[in-house]
């Protein structure tokens, strides 16, 4: 069948901040162009995990102005072409857009098209393969929407939530579930109470779909956005594409895939559009300096040091400085980071408040901490 021959297309999703990574992560330099738990970058293990299942001239790369140069360093020679820039952040509904188009335009019609975030942990890399493979094959059904969900493992209430619904159908031995609902980040009862039905997923922003039922489903939901995209299309691979891109992004809709299409897709009349595959493989979104002490700590209390230190009466901190020997005294769950011009110390319990010194640092212009 003609579906069958569909080609696969990975689009990276790489132009965040990761205000939370501060003073590491930076404008230029944000945490996904940064080696967080591991020798390789945080875009380098996502391109990485990929390349079995999906050649390098069909991931695609959505980023910045400011960070495309960095961006094209780390990926494969053959990736490079696949970068688009936004010239300005309007979320995931429009990222997704502005590279289903593309994808449409170098494919000359349909394709199946897997987008991922830049930043995120992935344990298992071989299993998560295999799920995203089962999930594209779910995918080539026309019209299907198809999420990964992580199975929570502790009442969470900073992540979204995917409630799923009857019986699963399969694909390549994994189960698929219909989606009832998304639904937001939750207060801690509710959050709990999700937890105990089993029916509740994190939503961990990895979404699987051909090129068409997402263009459609945009149409059905984001009308002005898709029309602007549509129009944006004609120009692609014109001397006049780079102008069309400015004037054309500025008038785009700010808003994420999930409010602008998914949720709304899951309360359309008619057979379910939204599917979810439970995916148990040791994922992390890491959003915060303690999130990456809680993955680098091979056991609890354990203090993790980037470079040379030494603790007296210490334990549960997490000290990255490199270059320097850290000594240690009677400190207890800190996050301390230091950069050539900046040096953050915290509370681990505190690491999200990370992005307000961020914002902090914006209202004072300091621009070189930036």
């Amino acid at each position: 069948m003609a579906k069958e021959r569909l080609a696969v297309h990975a689009v990276i999703l790489a132009g965040g901040r990761g205000t939370r990574f501060w003073p590491r992560s930076r404008t230029r330099t944000p945490k996904q162009l940064l080696n967080i738990v591991d020798k390789d970058t945080m875009l380098q293990q996502t391109v990485a995990r990929l390349k079995p299942l999906i050649p390098a001239e069909r991931i695609w790369t959505v980023t910045t102005a400011e960070q495309a140069a960095a961006v094209r360093k780390q990926i494969p020679a053959a990736a490079r072409k696949r970068v688009l820039i936004e010239p300005l952040g309007r979320n995931t509904a429009v990222a997704m857009g502005l590279a289903a188009v593309h994808l449409r335009h170098v494919a000359r019609g349909d394709a199946l098209m897997a987008v991922l975030p830049a930043d995120h942990y992935i344990e298992q890399p071989q299993k998560f393969l295999k799920i995203v493979n089962a999930a594209l094959d779910a995918a080539r059904e026309p019209g299907r929407m198809v999420v990964l969900g992580i199975p929570p493992t502790r009442p969470e209430t900073g992540f979204g939530y995917i409630e799923r619904t009857g019986a699963p159908v399969g694909a390549k031995g994994f189960p698929v579930f219909a989606v009832r609902r998304f639904t937001e980040k939750p207060e801690l009862k509710l959050a709990q109470e999700y937890l105990a039905t089993g029916n509740y997923h994190w939503n961990a922003g990895m979404f699987f779909w051909r090129v068409s039922a997402f263009l459609e489903n945009l149409g059905s939901f984001l009308p002005k956005t898709h029309a602007a995209l549509e129009k944006l299309a004609d120009f692609i691979g014109t001397r006049n594409y780079e102008r069309q891109l400015r004037a054309i992004y500025a008038q785009l809709e700010n808003i994420s895939v999930d409010y602008a299409v998914l949720e709304p897709a899951t309360r359309a009349e008619g057979p379910p559009r939204v599917f979810v595959i439970p995916a148990e493989v040791g994922w992390s979104d890491i959003g915060s300096w303690a999130a990456v002490y809680q993955l680098l700590a091979k056991k609890p209390g354990e203090n993790v040091f980037a470079g040379p230190g030494h603790t007296l009466d210490g334990q549960g901190n997490f000290l990255w400085s490199p270059s320097k020997f850290v000594a240690a005294i009677g400190v207890r769950d800190l996050i301390v980071v230091e950069t050539p011009d900046a040096l953050l110390i915290c509370p681990r319990d505190r690491a999200q408040e990370v992005g307000k010194i961020v914002k902090w640092l914006e209202e004072q212009e300091l621009r070189k901490l930036l």
